[in-house]
This record gives C-alpha cells, structure tokens and sequence, in this order.
C-alpha cells in the first residue's frame, strides 16, 4: 500500500449543468447521513473513502464526492485498488491517485493486491477488491467506503441472477447500502457519468477488460441489454432496477417477518437447531422455504440451492416416512414434530 501525503490543492470547477447537479444531488444524500466529520486531525484519517479506478463512473463519484465532502466539512479520501492484472496497471493506479488529489480528495491511497483463481477471474478479482478496500477503511478510520456502482450495473446484475435462477437474492441486485459500502449513483445511468466528466473536463480511463466477452457480464454490458432494449422498447434498465427494489423491499418484508418469530419456533438439538414442524406447516411456501435457508445459514454457514431447499421442505408438507437428508453441509430429518438441523 502506498499513502499520498501530497498537498491537496481545492477541488476544480465544473461547469454546472444538470448532469453534474444529479451527480451531486445523488452523492450529496449519502454524504449527509454520515452526520458531522469524525475524521482525526492527521494525514491518514478520513470520515469515507471513493473507491476510484479512474474510470468515468469511479472519476465522476470522486469529483462529486470531493465537491459536496468540501461544503459538508466531511474529510475524504480516495482508495485505487490495483489488481495487477494488467500492463501498465501501476502508471493507471497512480494517475488515478493524482487525480484523486487533484479534486479534493485526502488522504489517497493505493492498495496493491494479489489476484488468485478461486470462483473464476471476476469472482476472484472482486473478492481481492473488497478486502483491499475494508483494509483501507480500517487503517484510515473511514465510516464508509463510497463504490460507483450505476443503473446499468444494477440492471447488469439482475439479468445475470435472472439467468442463473439463483432466486429473489440476486434479483434483488444491490443495495445502496451494504455494511461500510455505499453506492450513491445506482440511479443515475452509465452515460450520464460519462457526460458528468465530460462538463467537468475529465480524462477518465477506459478499462479493456470492460470491452472484453471473455467475461460474462461484458457480454451481457455490450450484447444482451442493448438487444432487449432494440425487440422490446427503451427503458429496460430503469424496469430491470425497480425491479431490484421490489425484490429487496419484498425480501426486507420477510426478514422482518422471520426475524420477529424465529426465535419461538426454534429449540436447541443434538449437534445443532430444530424448528417447529406446525409452525412451517402454517406458513405459506415462500416464507417457510425462506426460514428453512434462514436458519441452515445462520447456523451452519450453507447456502442451500432451491432444489436442497424444497428437499428439506417436503419433510413438512409431504411426510411419508421419508430418512434424513444429507444435504451439503447440513443434515435434515424429521422428528418428534421438529425438522432438525444437524451436522453431518
């Protein structure tokens, strides 16, 4: 990691048009729920952190970011993970890093981070991206750490959990929110970034692994969208993120419904949980499938498939005298009125 102790000259006037303005509007409302600055008076210490690879999405947060932080009295900073996986990568991590400085941004950091295979290059990139960032948060104090995450990337996301039939957890997309992380732009479009540095006279980075079809969502980014958008009218991508809104207050619903009887429908077992075969029994199918998921990865870490799930669900509503299951990590059986969860 390295640590810009550089002085930071005052952000640099933007033209204001209504791009620009949505851009800080949008950046502005997060900001504001961080309260007053907390931020300690040295060099390293920052109330958030923007991720930035210098590309238009990434630049256009940073520049909002250092414009509203400013009027705020919010300390700021920036965080360029380079990933290393590309030539030249560390000249990009560095200019990113001056151009962090150059719109008001302190302190700036660079986390260099090693990329492994596991779950496929996107996954494993991702994965490296994320700690590097919780790393830089932890060191520099930061409440949060500001992601430029876009309409497009929401709409991006759905479709690719649409085509994985991975359920309501991935169409739900992301949320603004997500531990530390922020992502203030969700709704604002791809193209509007662009125009947002544009007016500010930016030079943003165009990434090639965004043009490559190696990876799966380039192809959706580049092929799938703009072919839906062609057949079925414009608009797809604003349907597909309301469509991710629903899905997270659906699901937020649930959770609440779950999180308020959990606790008197569950009991101790033998080497793990048990759960009140009535109590399943009288709830509809989504919410008693949703508790089974619930209780088996709250207690054992597992993620079960629909197909796992229904497994286990049929040991309530179809009972025949069926054995255990041994699902992956989790054993599930049938007895004495309970459906108890057990390690194998």
């Amino acid at each position: 990691m390295s640590l810009s102790r550089q002085p930071v000259p005052p952000p640099r006037p933007a033209r204001l048009t209504p791009t620009v303005a949505a851009v800080r509007h949008a950046v502005r409302g997060e900001l504001l729920h961080l309260g007053t600055s907390r931020a300690e008076d040295s060099h390293d210490s920052a109330d958030a952190l923007v991720a930035l690879s210098g590309g238009p999405d990434s630049l256009a947060l940073a520049a909002a970011t250092g414009f509203e932080a400013h009027r705020l009295g919010l300390r700021v900073g920036a965080v360029i993970v380079d990933h290393g996986l590309q030539e030249g990568s560390e000249r990009q991590a560095e200019r990113a890093a001056q151009q962090a400085a150059s719109l008001g941004l302190s302190p700036v950091l660079i986390e260099r981070v090693r990329v492994g295979s596991k779950g496929g290059p996107e996954s494993a990139a991702r994965e490296a991206r994320y700690q590097a960032l919780q790393r830089a948060a932890t060191r520099t104090g930061a409440r949060a750490v500001l992601l430029g995450h876009t309409l497009d990337d929401q709409a991006e996301t759905v479709l690719l959990g649409l085509a994985r039939g991975s359920g309501s957890g991935s169409l739900s997309g992301m949320s603004v929110q997500t531990d530390i992380f922020i992502r203030p732009l969700l709704g604002i479009r791809r193209a509007r970034t662009v125009e947002f540095c544009e007016d500010s006279s930016l030079d943003f980075w165009s990434d090639p692994h965004n043009d490559d079809p190696a990876y799966t969502r380039v192809r959706v980014r580049k092929t799938v969208l703009p072919l839906l958008e062609q057949e079925l009218g414009p608009g797809i991508a604003e349907a597909l993120a309301r469509t991710a809104d629903q899905m997270r207050e659906d699901a937020a619903a649930f959770q609440e419904m779950i999180d308020e009887f959990i606790e008197e429908i569950v009991e101790p077992a033998e080497a793990g949980i048990a759960v009140s075969i009535v109590a399943l029994e009288a709830n509809p199918a989504a919410l008693r499938q949703r508790i089974i998921r619930y209780v088996v990865h709250s207690e054992f870490g597992v993620a079960l498939s629909r197909q796992h799930t229904l497994a286990a669900a049929a040991l309530v509503t179809d009972w025949h005298g069926q054995k255990a299951l041994n699902l992956p990590g989790v054993r599930v059986a049938r007895e004495s009125g309970l459906l108890v969860f057990s390690s194998h």
